[in-house]
């Protein structure tokens, strides 16, 4: 089952710190459950790769930044069914790329995502494949988010639907002006089902959550400021400074992220593994947590750098 393999994989890479198997043995109880409905990773890979189209291609940088670009533009960069599979393959390489500091998610082509491919959402319409389709896709979004990266998704045009829940799998959303985020699940008679409604109340809280699913409201640079969905707002660049509009949105990107990601990777993934615990774990679990992941850091490179240059206090 897609956990339990997880869980052997988390394991393998925390070595002897137990934070991580700590984390991820609370989530037995979704073992049972993905059991209890005939859950098979295997099988439901198959049926989604029948309904190609577009990529998802990851692009990683010396310097520790990976980009990741929903790529189906055609469809305003809908996620056709082998566009899921390769998400989960590109997260997959992710959870073991040990240089890595930072991860940005765009769109292609000047637009985020609109969503799951309809073409994809008519044939799995049944309920028990469409249950199917959940659990894989919240299963997926639920390691991105957990990654030992810094994500931030940059948000141009429109994040509708599924592209919306994409966007609240990452630490941070970062809009270009006149973008808009907007949960459309009630339009299709539908709720989020990617994971996306609990994310969003972690993110903006449940009253500003409601009014967003209920209401199916556009969030725009501004209001998103204003309820805490948004992180910045991203600059047009002007006419003759020799790049394109999309080029300069991803360079401001990498440099608002290269604030929180300056330093080395054990360092900056540690940080973002004790947010996690905090985070989803029962407060003395996570406090056991980040003492097994400050053992890691402690007396190591950096540390014994910082020591002996006392640049603590410069």
């Amino acid at each position: 089952m897609v956990l339990c393999a997880v869980r052997q994989h988390l394991l393998r890479v925390s070595g002897s710190c137990g934070h991580w198997s700590r984390l991820i043995e609370r989530q037995s109880s979704y073992d049972v459950y993905f059991s209890s409905h005939g859950f098979n990773q295997e099988e439901i890979r198959e049926k989604l790769q029948a309904f190609p189209g577009g990529s998802v291609d990851l692009l990683k940088h010396e310097t520790g930044i990976a980009v990741l670009t929903v790529n189906n533009p055609s469809r305003m960069n809908a996620i056709t069914g082998s566009m899921m599979v390769e998400l989960e393959e590109q997260v997959s390489q992710l959870e073991m790329w040990k240089e890595g500091k930072g991860l940005i998610i765009q769109g292609a082509a000047g637009t985020f995502c609109s969503g799951s491919d309809l073409n994809a959402v008519r044939a799995l319409s049944n309920s028990q494949d469409g249950m199917k389709m959940c659990m894989f896709m919240q299963n997926v979004l639920t390691r991105l988010l957990r990654l030992p990266l810094i994500s931030v998704a940059v948000v141009e045009g429109r994040a509708l639907g599924g592209g919306a829940e994409l966007t609240t799998a990452c630490d941070f959303r970062l809009m270009a002006p006149g973008s808009v985020i907007q949960f459309v699940h009630k339009h299709m008679g539908l709720v989020p089902g990617w994971g996306g409604a609990v994310r969003l109340v972690h993110i903006v809280g449940s009253q500003n959550a409601l009014k967003l699913l209920g209401g199916s409201l556009k969030v725009g640079s501004e209001f998103g400021l204003h309820i805490g969905l948004v992180d910045g707002v991203l600059e047009t660049p002007q006419e003759g400074d020799g790049e394109s509009t999309v080029t300069g949105h991803l360079q401001q990107a990498e440099n608002w992220l290269s604030v929180y990601t300056k330093g080395p990777a054990p360092v900056i993934q540690a940080a973002k593994r004790v947010v996690v615990s905090g985070r989803e774990l029962p407060f003395l679990e996570a406090l056991r947590t980040e003492k097994d992941v400050f053992g890691t850091v402690w007396g190591g490179p950096a540390n014994l750098q910082a020591l002996a240059s006392k640049s603590k206090h410069k």
